[in-house]
């Protein structure tokens, strides 16, 4: 994964993504849990869809990624809306610097990224001593059962003017695990068009597994949502995309 050329095609690729839908779901969770909010920290902010959108709506938030290229275009986007949020450089698997945090949100997949159980392990723990007494973690999965049943074997595809893709998801070794291989077709200046590949890999696990984990590490308030409502409370892996809010 690079996320090099990809970061600059990006917003394109996403432009359906449901940034509003992840947002309101934020503001639902803090209310409903009666947290106190002020500062939060974007894990895995990408462009800075999400984090902006927050950003406008009041909220002190900085943005963390591993993608240098992406944390450009969001520093772009950013500027050109007056908003100001530090972006940081950072792998959240080693995160440090972020001590007493009200909320950590990591959205779209990006748990998903970190495919070896150990690190998933890491990054919850990280955000846990990073948290400040009574702060929280929202993050959200793929269901073990949208994964097995919409999107390993499956290929995707979309032409516009500026640009086109095929995505083709391969299972991968173990459930809930699958690899991505997309290829960009994108129009340069002169009217021709320039090709590059992306290969993702992600590993999705059942909800026990991520329970285990957040209660191991010491959170005292584990809730899981789906599919960006919270009347949606579950306790087995359904629906497409599950959220896990997790407290100190």
């Amino acid at each position: 994964m690079t996320y090099n050329e990809f970061a600059y095609v990006y917003d394109r690729f996403m432009e359906h993504a449901p940034y509003d839908m992840w947002v309101q779901l934020t503001k639902d969770i803090i209310e409903t849990h009666q947290l106190e909010t002020k500062n939060i920290v974007d894990l895995g902010c990408g462009t800075g869809e999400i984090a902006i959108r927050l950003a406008n709506s009041g909220f002190h938030i900085t943005g963390v990624d591993v993608s240098s290229d992406m944390l450009t275009v969001a520093q772009s986007k950013a500027m050109q809306q007056g908003v100001h949020i530090p972006w940081i450089h950072q792998d959240m698997t080693n995160l440090e610097g972020f001590s007493n945090t009200d909320l950590f949100i990591s959205y779209c997949d990006v748990m998903n990224y970190i495919t070896n159980i150990d690190d998933v392990t890491a990054v919850c723990q990280r955000v846990y001593e990073n948290l400040q007494e009574d702060g929280a973690f929202i993050f959200d999965i793929h269901a073990i059962p949208y994964v097995e049943n919409m999107l390993v074997n499956q290929t995707f595809a979309d032409v516009t003017d500026e640009l086109a893709y095929i995505w083709f998801c391969e299972s991968g070794e173990e459930i809930g695990a699958m690899t991505h291989y997309l290829t960009f077709f994108e129009k340069q200046v002169d009217g021709t068009y320039h090709r590059f590949e992306e290969i993702h890999e992600e590993k999705t696990y059942n909800i026990e597994t991520y329970a285990n984990i957040l209660n191991n590490i010491g959170f005292r308030k584990i809730k899981f949502y789906t599919d960006f409502s919270m009347q949606n409370e579950i306790s087995t892996d359904k629906g497409e995309r599950i959220f896990i809010f997790a407290q100190k």
